[in-house]
Parts: structure tokens; C-alpha cells; sequence
């Protein structure tokens, strides 16, 4: 289970318990925050995909500490001009920990679009026998069947490709 959240304007993939470090944040250590712009949640199987974000799901998050994060060298020269410039750069970093990651509300399970539901539903009315059978073994059919290189197709697409033949 994962969750992909804006956090301090930048997107990270988090699950439960793992330890993320951030842009800082204006909260205290110790404090527990709460991000509600979640953009994809992910159980299993079961996909839910925001537009741009899911309507009630957060993710809360305990701030571990403040810090600051490496030293970046940056040095810039001109050849055969005598200029050379280094600066250094420590980028200000908070480590939060995740707590947990709640979806409820509506849900918006990512589905195919109505064209293709449409034709999933023509697809399987006109050859029950193939709706029955899985992706690999659909593959299997096409390739007795003489239609080599179709192998990246769904399982939709299958059934229509063997139907048609």
C-alpha cells in the first residue's frame, strides 16, 4: 500500500512507516502534520487516481527533526580567462516520518474509458469461450494462430484480434 503526495511542493511516493526527508517545514519537532493533496493511492490491486487529488484522503506524518541535507559543490570556470567561482550550497531538510495513510469518501477507481468498456462488453458477448481465458494463455492463441508481434496487447484487444480471425 502506497500513496503518492505533494508535500512542500514536491511529489513523493510514501508508504506506511518510512522515513522521508523534505523541503523544511514550518512545524515544530515532534508535531504531528497531515498532507491532503494526494494524488494516486494504491492497494494491491485497487488503484484510486485523483483529479488532481482524491477528496478525503491524507496522509499523516510525524516531524522527526530538522537538518540540513549534503553539501553541494558548485564551481564554474572559463578556460584560458583566469575565472573560477566556487560556491557551496546546504539544502535546509526536515525528516518526517509516515504514520499512516487514510483514503475515504468517494472513490475513483481507474477504469478503462466508455470506448473500450464498450468494446470489452461486444468483445465478450460475441466469444464468451475467449473471455474465459487468461492474458498468457490468449497470447498462446494468437501465436498458433499466425499473428506474431501482439504480445504488448491487453486482454481486451486480444479477444477482439482472435475473434476477428
Amino acid at each position: 500500500m502506497y500513496a503518492i503526495v505533494e508535500i512542500a511542493g514536491q511529489q513523493f511516493k510514501v508508504a506506511k512507516d518510512q522515513k522521508v526527508f523534505v523541503h523544511r517545514l514550518k512545524e515544530d519537532e515532534g508535531t504531528n502534520v497531515s498532507f491532503d493533496k494526494v494524488l494516486l493511492h494504491s492497494d494491491g490491486d485497487n488503484i484510486t487516481l485523483g483529479a488532481p487529488a482524491i477528496d478525503g484522503a491524507s496522509v499523516d506524518a510525524k516531524v522527526v527533526k530538522h537538518l540540513k541535507g549534503d553539501k553541494v559543490i558548485v564551481f564554474k570556470k572559463k578556460r584560458r580567462k583566469g575565472y573560477r567561482k566556487k560556491n557551496g550550497h546546504r539544502q535546509y531538510l526536515t525528516e518526517i516520518h509516515i504514520e499512516g495513510i487514510s483514503v475515504s469518501g468517494g472513490k475513483k477507481n481507474v477504469t478503462a474509458s466508455p470506448k473500450k468498456e464498450e468494446k470489452k462488453v461486444e468483445a465478450n458477448e460475441a466469444n464468451p469461450d475467449f473471455s474465459e481465458h487468461t492474458v498468457a494463455e490468449l497470447k498462446e492463441m494468437a501465436k498458433e494462430k499466425g499473428l506474431e508481434g501482439y504480445s504488448a496487447l491487453k486482454k481486451a484487444e486480444l479477444i477482439e484480434l482472435l475473434s476477428k480471425k
